[in-house]
């Protein structure tokens, strides 16, 4: 029976649990091949590998994309053999790149340093490994991929074959993995760019991308692992330099230990759909408590990456994958404060400012009109939005994980809410802003709960937002909302020209959110002639036919039905402004293909 000795931490992972207040605990790592680590090396259908190259910078790869490519061969050593990119893959290149075709490379001093994850999408499984490369090779084998005569036509593949000597292997949690389905694939690798600058077509498919591989390293071990979340959790601050936030995990740290003791990485960003892959190797600084929410609100720890070299190669990937089931415990994208979406609140005051609920309006039984006073400092303008901090309420403290309510876990409470009222030049110490809320979630129901005799205050992060509506001389504006989605325009109503022949207002409403509607007209009445509603869901319910009864009587064009393509295509307009949920705004978008459509969203 083989027995695992218990691993130190190393000065960098002890670091990091001072920083962040970890809890003694032991290192899960073993020090050996576990039989944990060497099923996943023969079920997973992808490996993550990172090694060192000339420069002693960190490079990570992709192979794989089917099971069974790696095998144990006993006594801890591993057999893989997959297609590569020869060519272009960094991390091949480092291995076997001196080695001469079909020669076996076997390095001197034990073998090369690297390590890798064997991953499982599907299931949501993986296992890390390092160790060291003691035999390698490359060579040409003829392949058939495919169903079709043309798809299963031979064609000449670069092969790796390696043999590595596993000294360490820990079991990971499954906690940020989306799924994917992968299949196998041809190579056809084009290099599309390749320098110390990301290119146009590297920045989209990070900004897309909801998974990335890291590799770490220290003089005498290293580390990879992955980091997953909502497409577009990694934010591209400039060509050269990119951030991301660290969601909790289990907190050994081990990445970000070996980046305080080597503030180099290699990172993968890989494009399942198209097999095209963004590798990158660089420089990190990882910021903690201020630092990271200065850089990404909400956020208590992040890193920051500058790139050294970035490579781009089209068709890279060994493989290919269908996008499944995301991660339950994804938290919601955090935006650069610097990107505009949630800029600083205020610099002059040294103690963040709070908005004070004053007054709250209950409009219909799920929304409400949430009145608060704020200090002089803090200004907006029509149309924008206010981001308020609700971490000290209802922040329960770190959990791992919790299967029964994931979405409950990396909540940062940060939520951003279109202003409803127009900018006032209020006299005296304070201001006010008024913000007009569907109960949906966490948060706004935490909010529907206050008193505004209670005193009830809430920090503020920053203002922000650009929708503004620009209405052409001797044209009609058209603007269409959903549900609360009107609310950008209430904020810059007593700016605009209401008549029908300079805006026309499409609104489709549930119909036990009539009264929505009956207040909106209270409060603009210069909007009833130029709005047309379309009341949706049960409208039945008690009142509803009077209070139809009183908007048509004031102007307004009332349908009780859904909004349609036909309702909307016979105005001709130069742009259409949109404010809708998800799936409305889905739908529209098709209707106005080709036009110039503003819109914005209240997916949070």
């Amino acid at each position: 029976m083989a027995f695992s000795m218990a691993m130190p931490w190393n000065d960098g992972e002890e670091k990091m649990h001072k920083l962040l207040r970890v809890p003694p605990q032991d290192n899960p790592t073993s020090t050996m091949l576990t039989p944990q680590a060497s099923f996943m090396l023969q079920k997973g259908s992808l490996l993550a590998l990172g090694t060192l190259d000339l420069q002693d910078r960190p490079w990570t790869t992709l192979w794989g994309g089917s099971p069974g490519f790696s095998e144990p061969l006993g006594g801890g050593f591993v057999g893989t053999r997959t297609l590569v990119d020869s060519e272009h893959d960094p991390v091949v290149q480092a291995l076997v790149g001196e080695a001469k075709a079909g020669e076996m490379l076997q390095p001197k001093d034990g073998g090369k340093m690297l390590a890798g994850l064997a991953i499982e999408l599907m299931t949501r499984k993986r296992v890390k490994i390092a160790g060291k490369m003691v035999a390698g090779t490359v060579q040409d084998v003829k392949v058939q991929i495919g169903e079709s005569d043309e798809e299963r036509t031979p064609e000449t593949q670069n092969q790796i074959q390696l043999v590595t000597k596993i000294d360490e292997s820990l079991g990971n949690c499954p906690k940020y993995l989306n799924q994917y389905v992968l299949q196998p694939a041809l190579v056809q690798s084009q290099l599309l760019s390749n320098g110390p600058t990301l290119s146009g077509q590297a920045r989209a498919l990070i900004n897309k991308s909801d998974m990335f591989f890291l590799s770490t390293s220290t003089s005498s071990d290293m580390d990879v692992n992955h980091r997953g979340g909502s497409p577009g959790f990694v934010r591209v601050i400039s060509p050269t330099c990119i951030a991301y936030p660290e969601f909790s995990g289990n907190r050994l740290y081990q990445s970000l230990g070996n980046l305080q003791l080597n503030p180099r990485i290699g990172i993968t960003f890989p494009d399942y759909e198209t097999g095209d892959v963004l590798y990158i190797t660089g420089t990190t600084e990882i910021l903690v408590g201020t630092d990271a929410a200065s850089l990404l609100p909400g956020s208590n720890l992040a890193v920051k990456i500058g790139i050294t070299e970035a490579r781009f190669i089209q068709r890279g990937l060994p493989f290919r994958g269908v996008k499944k089931t995301p991660s339950p415990y994804n938290p919601r994208v955090r935006p650069l404060a610097a990107e505009g979406n949630i800029k600083s609140a205020i610099t002059s005051q040294s103690k963040q400012p709070t908005a004070r609920l004053t007054k709250v309006a209950l409009l219909t039984p799920s929304i409400s009109r949430f009145s608060f006073s704020v200090p002089a400092g803090i200004s907006y303008s029509p149309g924008q939005w206010i981001a308020l901090d609700f971490k000290a309420e209802l922040d329960v403290g770190y959990e791992h994980m919790r299967d029964e309510d994931p979405g409950s876990l990396n909540d940062d409470f940060v939520r951003t809410f279109t202003i409803s009222s127009t900018p006032t030049s209020k006299s005296g110490s304070e201001k006010s802003f008024d913000i007009t809320i569907r109960s949906v979630g966490p948060v706004t129901k935490y909010l529907f709960k206050q008193n505004p005799r209670a005193g009830f205050e809430v920090p503020i992060l920053g203002v922000g937002g650009e929708f503004r509506v620009r209405q052409g001389e001797g044209r009609v504006t058209p603007f269409i909302a959903g549900g609360v989605g009107i609310t950008p325009l209430l904020g810059q109503a007593d700016g605009l020209a209401l008549s029908p022949e300079r805006l026309k207002l499409f609104w489709t409403v549930k119909g036990v959110d009539a009264g929505l509607v009956a207040d909106t007209l209270e409060r603009y009445p210069r909007l009833a002639a130029s709005m047309e509603v379309f009341f949706t869901g049960d409208v039945e319910i008690e009142g509803f036919h009077d209070k139809v009864k009183d908007l048509e009587s004031k102007g307004v064009k009332v349908n009780i039905k859904r909004l349609t393509k036909s309702d909307i295509n016979t105005l001709d307009a130069d742009a259409w402004y949109l404010c809708a949920g998800k799936m409305l705004r889905k739908e529209i978008l098709s209707w106005l293909e080709g036009k110039k459509v503003m819109f914005e969203d209240f997916d949070y």
